[in-house]
């Protein structure tokens, strides 16, 4: 399908980008002859290019936007603290947005994880929970419990400590000699279903493969770790929530700490604030990252429970977390946080979701039809289809996608749609329209 042509004022930006921007996640040679977006600015749900022609971001950003950019809302709160206190050190200090921030999240799990450690981004706050569950059992006289487990096809993030419990090898393969390799157990993927079973069989499978290494390595298994709900590296990798309450039963008999990784899967990406919430379980650990600020600046935290906490609340200098980063809860990001919550709580945006999801759902029926489209599946708002298709079907799909003003990013053989909260019925129709349009642009190059 043929690309528009960029004008000098595009192609002088993406001159300059692939030049000195060593770009993330990205092959750059590969970069160097595909279309490299050059924005300007954005504008509720759309980006906008240096040449005024708009994309619909069905991607959120990389799932970080959840209302839109440039929200006047999540501006007027920066702009405030930015004339307030836009930094201090959290170690000996204290300031507002920090606490209030720590408070609401606390609420939001009824104080089951009454504690909170800001970072900087999903990879570090992954890191920062390993290190408590392996830290909080050594302060307890079980230092032999030092092992983890995460899932087949798992994604945790790109740092040596989080790579070590992800099981992509695009990602992980090249570090391997650099990494604590954890056990991989297989995944609850409902995809995996045998003629006659349901998400909740696989399920029951699934853990059952956990039972019987949780039986045989228990004494030196610190922590099991998981998305619940979905794996989104995997492919939206989507699961039953029964699946999580077997694994919340296994680490209590078993003596092991639950980590819930919800950076892409919390801030009501599934449909509830916490995925967690659906099983009616909580984690010992809870990282969150992503659309925590709405998309607008790094931060992480992770919730912890009062018991790991008190492992850590000691005379001894060397019993206490001592892990930290200059900008840990950082005043800006903390506040664009809580005005996030804020339109959550004002706009009571999990039930206009349901509407907003439910209308998706049936403008997308025609894309669910389609001849190349296998395991259409949706958990909140987060929708997922594989295609099949021959050998470079995502890289052809991104850019038919783009073509048509459309931000989309396939994971192998798998599109997906993870949308800003704020479409309007209209966008819901375009979105839909032109996932469907842009499905067949890409068939038909091959």
């Amino acid at each position: 399908m043929p690309h528009h042509a960029p004008t000098s004022k595009t192609a002088e930006w993406r001159t300059r980008s692939l030049r000195h921007v060593w770009h993330p996640c990205t092959q750059m040679k590969r970069q160097a002859s595909m279309p490299l977006l050059a924005l300007s600015h954005g504008e509720g749900p759309w980006l906008v290019d240096m040449d005024g022609r708009r994309y619909l971001d069905g991607i959120s950003s990389w799932w970080v936007n959840l209302f839109g950019h440039a929200n006047a809302r999540i501006n007027a709160a920066l702009n405030d603290q930015l004339a307030r206190l836009p930094h201090a050190m959290l170690a000996g200090c204290t300031h507002a947005p920090a606490v209030e921030l720590a408070e609401r999240l606390s609420a939001l799990t009824g104080a089951a994880l009454d504690h909170c450690f800001y970072a900087s981004d999903g990879a570090s706050a992954v890191e920062i929970a390993l290190k408590m569950s392996f830290h909080a059992w050594r302060n307890q006289g079980h230092p032999a419990k030092r092992e983890f487990v995460c899932l087949r096809h798992g994604y945790h993030g790109e740092t040596l400590g989080a790579l070590g419990v992800t099981d992509v090898a695009v990602f992980r393969d090249a570090y391997g000699p650099l990494l604590r390799q954890a056990h991989v157990v297989a995944s609850p993927d409902a995809r995996a279903a045998l003629p006659g079973e349901d998400a909740d069989a696989v399920a029951r499978r699934a853990a059952a493969e956990l039972q019987t290494l949780l039986d045989a390595r228990h004494a030196h298994i610190a922590a099991v770790i998981i998305e619940p709900l979905v794996q989104c590296a995997a492919g939206m990798a989507m699961h039953a929530p029964s699946y999580l309450r077997q694994v919340r039963e296994l680490c209590d008999r078993y003596q092991a700490h639950l980590i819930a990784d919800e950076i892409a899967v919390g801030c009501g990406r599934t449909g509830t604030f916490f995925a967690s919430e659906q099983a009616g379980i909580w984690p010992d650990l809870l990282t969150l990252s992503k659309g925590i600020t709405g998309g607008y600046l790094p931060l992480s935290l992770v919730l912890a429970t009062d018991a790991i906490h008190a492992t850590f609340y000691d005379d001894d200098v060397a019993r206490g977390f001592l892990h930290s980063h200059s900008y840990t809860g950082n005043p800006l990001a903390c506040r664009a946080a809580l005005a996030t919550l804020d339109i959550f709580e004002a706009d009571d945006v999990l039930a206009r979701n349901r509407r907003r999801a439910a209308r998706l759902d049936a403008a997308l029926a025609p894309l669910q039809a389609h001849h190349a489209v296998r395991h259409f599946r949706r958990t909140g708002m987060i929708w997922a289809f594989d295609v099949e298709a021959g050998p470079g079907f995502g890289q052809r799909y991104a850019a038919a996608a783009l073509a048509r003003g459309l931000l989309l990013r396939p994971i192998g053989h798998t599109v997906y749609l993870m949308p800003p909260y704020v479409l309007d019925n209209d966008t819901a129709t375009w979105l839909a329209r032109e996932t469907l349009a842009a499905l067949d642009d890409a068939l038909e190059e091959h």
